[in-house]
């Protein structure tokens, strides 16, 4: 017989109207959804969350990493913030107030995922703490690991890759809104107290790959 999950509290930020709305709690330990994938039992899933600056490196290392868990016989899957904003998130612009409800969003699927047992790897700028660490809430009340990964990346070499012609068309004057970090109405909030910080000005791609393994053990 599969043993019940542990209470805990749904999400932290529930809707501000009651709406006859009840938390389900499952009925299947975290463990059981281990085995049932051929995982040891310790091996349960979490979110990876990559924050930084655009050109910063965090798809890179993300579709990187992907590939060597999977390698390693470990169930992951990531989330990559321009993927997420042609389907799910496709209503919404970027606006404070947008890019609040896209973090949110994202990390409710995160937590799902990471509660299937799935190695989330989600892939955002994510620009405001406050935004992370309601996700980090999320996560903690469902008793799953959340590990901020910090890209930490300098503009100047962020500028240099990229990959998007962002920074070209800013310094152009073609893009005076919204590109984090340069505009003045998106600021970048660095995490305070991350649990990885990558440099990639520093470290190759599997350097990176290397030191987020190291971080989930």
């Amino acid at each position: 017989m599969l043993a019940p999950m542990p209470d805990r509290d749904p999400d932290p930020t529930p809707p501000a109207a009651d709406h006859n709305l009840t938390w389900h709690a499952g009925q299947v330990a975290p463990a059981d959804r281990a085995r049932a994938m051929g995982l040891p039992p310790d091996q349960l899933g979490m979110t990876l969350w990559f924050t930084g600056l655009s050109g910063s490196g965090k798809s890179t290392i993300a579709v990187a990493l992907e590939q060597k868990l999977i390698a390693m016989g470990r169930p992951a899957f990531r989330l990559d913030g321009d993927n997420v904003r042609h389907g799910l998130n496709a209503d919404l612009g970027f606006s404070a107030e947008d890019r609040t409800e896209n973090i949110r969003r994202v990390g409710e699927v995160a937590r799902l995922m990471a509660e299937a047992g799935l190695i989330v790897i989600a892939c955002f700028i994510s620009p405001y703490r406050a935004d992370r660490e309601r996700v980090r809430r999320m996560h903690e009340a469902s008793n799953l690991r959340f590990i901020e990964v910090f890209v930490d990346t300098p503009l100047d070499i962020c500028a240099a890759r990229d990959p998007k012609g962002l920074y070209a068309k800013a310094a152009s004057g073609q893009l005076t809104t919204g590109l984090t970090g340069i505009s003045p109405d998106a600021p970048y909030e660095p995490p305070e107290s991350p649990e990885l910080v990558l440099k990639t000005g520093e470290l190759g791609v599997e350097g990176c790959v290397a030191g987020v393994v190291e971080a989930m053990s």
